[in-house]
């Protein structure tokens, strides 16, 4: 048990939903004959939930600063349908439709932001009503009826890397060399990681930890390699997940690498102490709620891309999946917890369960039920565990260390202790002391 905890880098605890996620699978595939382990179920598992998974990104931020974000399906319902319409009536390329639906995203995020962050009206209230805002602007825009989008929309929300091969591999050779480059990534972020401790002079784990970590990664990642290769010709890795693993490197490098994300714990962790060590309180709202927008609006393009069509319908009911995915995935309630990578796991599972109830027949009225007991089980598990004195569990995933935070709870925190690595602007505006902690 020691060795496997050395390997995988802390409290076993802290992958429950990993562990949840492996064995959904495995029940799932035995349960349906084995159509759950298939190359062309995987291609539709991520293809058709990178929406919600890039919805889920931007949310658990959101959640983070203690705040929520119930328009984002309305959001994305309008960009598509604006990029739809933009197409057809006013003559605009792909690409010019594309990016006109991501600035009508942009400036939608930042109308909310500004109520949010200059206002101090709570995001929930402030998202409720561009929920119903925005839901009426859709129907409004449509006429009630579907809006096709050109044919390069397709690429990118259903689209497939180049075919290449198979040749000699007898697989897609673009995917495969997707793997290539995901192994060898990981090994060098593993022995860079060595290194960093060593010259620290931090006590790194012994050699044959970071060979078996490596090898156990690498085992995984060169099993998905092969079972988005080796589909049926004409399909490969799809496009909406390259986008997704895209955004979900940049989006944790920002969380647990920058300022800014430091910032973003910090005042979810503690809004007056961090505005009183030089955090900008009202710009990290502002941005985080610009930036939910704008990743809903990617995610209503790579929809209509998908469907090849905008409908006043489109989006709706999204909110609650992406909200899912990051509270499934460890994030608290009060704000001031969750990581990306939580989030993606806990987006996978419900994603899971939806294709292997599918699979098995399962009728929407009882998926949905079972969806409800398994984000309430899921939530209720962590927060006994943290009641307990534990650390939390999926908060904590993959051992990242997050700023303000100490075993997974929010720990206190003072002027003195936020200050540390957190002030950028000496001349940043400060809040008084009698500030709430959250709006």
């Amino acid at each position: 048990m020691k060795s496997i905890k050395q390997v995988l880098g802390g409290d076993l605890r802290q992958y429950t939903m990993v562990f949840a996620l492996i064995a959904l699978l495995l029940a799932f595939n035995v349960w349906s004959g084995g159509r759950m382990l298939t190359s062309s179920n995987f291609q539709n598992l991520l293809s058709g939930n990178a929406y919600v998974l890039i919805l889920a990104i931007g949310m658990v931020m959101v959640i983070v600063i203690g705040q929520i974000d119930l328009s984002v399906g309305s959001v994305a319902g309008v960009v598509g349908m604006s990029a739809a319409l933009s197409a057809r009536d006013l003559g605009f390329t792909w690409w010019m439709a594309m990016l006109a639906g991501l600035v009508i995203g942009a400036a939608i995020g930042a109308w909310q932001g500004f109520w949010l962050s200059k206002l101090g009206i709570p995001g929930f209230i402030t998202t409720l009503a561009g929920m119903m805002i925005f839901r009426g602007a859709v129907i409004w825009m449509s006429d009630s009826i579907s809006v096709p989008v050109p044919d390069e929309f397709r690429y990118f929300g259903a689209g497939y890397l180049p075919e290449w091969g198979p040749a000699f591999t007898g697989m897609n050779n673009s995917t495969l060399l997707l793997g290539i480059v995901a192994i060898l990534f990981f090994g060098w972020s593993e022995a860079r990681r060595r290194r960093a401790l060593i010259r620290s002079g931090a006590e790194a784990p012994p050699v044959w930890v970071s060979l078996t970590r490596f090898a156990l990664i690498a085992l995984v990642l060169g099993y998905l390699t092969w079972i988005f290769g080796s589909g049926r010709p004409g399909t490969s890795f799809p496009v909406p997940g390259l986008i997704l693993v895209v955004l979900i490197i940049v989006y944790h490098t920002i969380t647990q690498r920058t300022v800014f994300g430091r910032h973003i714990y910090a005042v979810g962790g503690n809004k007056a102490a961090a505005a009183l060590s030089g955090v900008n309180t009202q710009r990290t709202y502002f941005l985080v709620m610009m930036n939910m927008s704008i990743l809903a609006a990617l995610a209503g393009l790579l929809f209509v891309g998908r469907s090849t069509s905008a409908g006043p319908s489109d989006g709706t009911m999204w909110e609650l999946d992406a909200i899912a995915a990051v509270f499934i995935g460890g994030a608290a309630v009060s704000g001031g917890i969750g990581t990306v990578i939580g989030s993606m796991v806990g987006g996978l599972v419900m994603a899971v369960l939806n294709s292997g109830l599918m699979l098995m027949g399962v009728g929407a009225d009882k998926t949905q039920i079972i969806k409800g007991l398994v984000l309430l089980a899921a939530v209720a598990f962590d927060v006994y565990n943290k009641q307990q004195g534990r650390p939390s569990i999926t908060g904590r995933l993959f051992a990242s260390k997050q700023p303000g935070s100490v075993g997974g709870t929010s720990a206190p925190e003072t002027p003195v202790a936020v200050s540390a690595g957190l002030r950028d602007d000496p001349s940043a505006a400060k809040e008084p002391e009698g500030a709430a902690r959250r709006s």
